[in-house]
């Protein structure tokens, strides 16, 4: 938690940024959205809105974080859940470690912190899924403790304040703006003024959308507003192309239930259910070959829209079938769901969205 002056020196102009401080927590203070979580800001409910933030809109988060919290309300709780359960709560979220490290890390402070978060930046690192942004935001929000948390929101902001061209993906250019935000952050009120930065970035300070300038509380203070430059901030590495796979995803459905395989323990969308899908664009009777393979003898196959989902380094291009077929006893690690069990215990990823959505009426023998 060192300031590391000579980090914060790798920023020309960073001795300008803490007389925006106090502008920045003004403007919070009257246009800061009401969120549920900034509503009751205990340690428990500001952890898990900011692990569901992470890489999610608010809009999207709301809804998940009302029924995550009413169905778990404590660490304990979250100890206690069952991953099945875990899993369903999060469905649609993606990024499922995330719920995972969170069900680890509730175990954690269960044996060691008298199941709470604890209040210290440093043992909060020490929990699995918890990193700087994170700890910084629990231990701000939280607690009092004057530490930054800075995310893809604040790096932005800064880099622009700054006119930085700087890669912000590079860890030494990332610790450079932490000092830059330690320097920057008031004695007073440090959880009002991280959520200021993280405000400014998400509704004025936009991403991969031209900046709203007028409505910046520090635009006085603004290099790269001087230099016409915003939209040109912040500066990060391309990123690699994203490998393409194509996938075969069939949906399998007998007598009201629908077949779901279950992926391997490690990799993607670890450990979690999924409609059957094989590498590769199968054509039919390469299809209904391998369905015979597992028992299930002349199936009607139905050809479904195509699909697509990206990930952060793969996209899967999809083409669906719907396999209608009699019962059949199904291979190891597969199992028959009904519309209740995928409703209340069974969660699909998003990736299955294109064809999960039918699953009612093809269930109920409707479409």
């Amino acid at each position: 938690m060192n300031a590391g002056p000579r980090a914060a020196d790798m920023l020309p102009g960073a001795e300008r940024l803490p007389a925006l401080a106090q502008p920045i927590l003004a403007w919070y203070a009257r246009v800061a959205r009401s969120l549920p979580w900034r509503a009751e800001p205990t340690p428990y409910r500001v952890w898990v809105s900011e692990v569901m933030l992470q890489q999610t809109r608010v809009e999207t988060v709301l809804p998940y974080f009302e029924r995550f919290v009413a169905a778990l309300p404590d660490v304990g709780a979250l100890a206690g859940a069952s991953e099945p359960l875990l899993l369903k709560l999060w469905e649609g979220l993606g990024y499922y470690s995330r719920v995972r490290n969170m069900h680890k890390a509730a175990r954690v402070m269960t044996e060691r912190f008298g199941g709470r978060l604890p209040g210290s930046y440093e043992q909060l690192l020490t929990l699995p899924g918890i990193g700087e942004y994170s700890a910084g935001a629990v231990a701000s929000i939280a607690f009092g403790i004057a530490v930054p948390a800075v995310d893809g929101n604040v790096l932005r902001v800064l880099s622009r304040l700054l006119a930085c061209r700087a890669d912000i993906s590079q860890p030494r250019v990332k610790e450079s703006f932490r000092a830059a935000a330690r320097l920057m952050m008031p004695g007073e009120a440090p959880g009002d003024f991280n959520q200021a930065m993280m405000e400014l970035g998400a509704v004025v300070c936009l991403p991969n959308a031209a900046p709203r300038c007028g409505e910046c509380p520090a635009s006085q203070g603004c290099e790269a507003l001087r230099q016409h430059c915003a939209d040109e901030l912040p500066v990060r590495a391309p990123k690699k192309p994203r490998r393409i796979e194509q996938r075969t995803v069939v949906a399998v459905v007998s007598r009201g239930r629908v077949l779901l395989g279950l992926r391997p323990e490690t990799g993607l969308l670890a450990h979690m259910r999924e409609l059957p899908n094989f590498e590769s664009f199968l054509s039919q009777d390469e299809i209904a070959l391998r369905l015979a393979q597992w028992g299930a003898q002349g199936a009607s196959l139905q050809r479904l829209e195509d699909g697509r989902h990206i990930f952060t380094h793969i996209e899967w291009r999809m083409q669906g079938y719907l396999a209608r077929t009699e019962p059949f006893t199904p291979p190891d690690g597969f199992i028959w769901a009904d519309e209740a069990s995928l409703r209340d215990e069974h969660a699909l990823p998003g990736a299955f969205k294109t064809y999960a959505r039918h699953l009612p009426l093809w269930l109920a023998g409707n479409e």
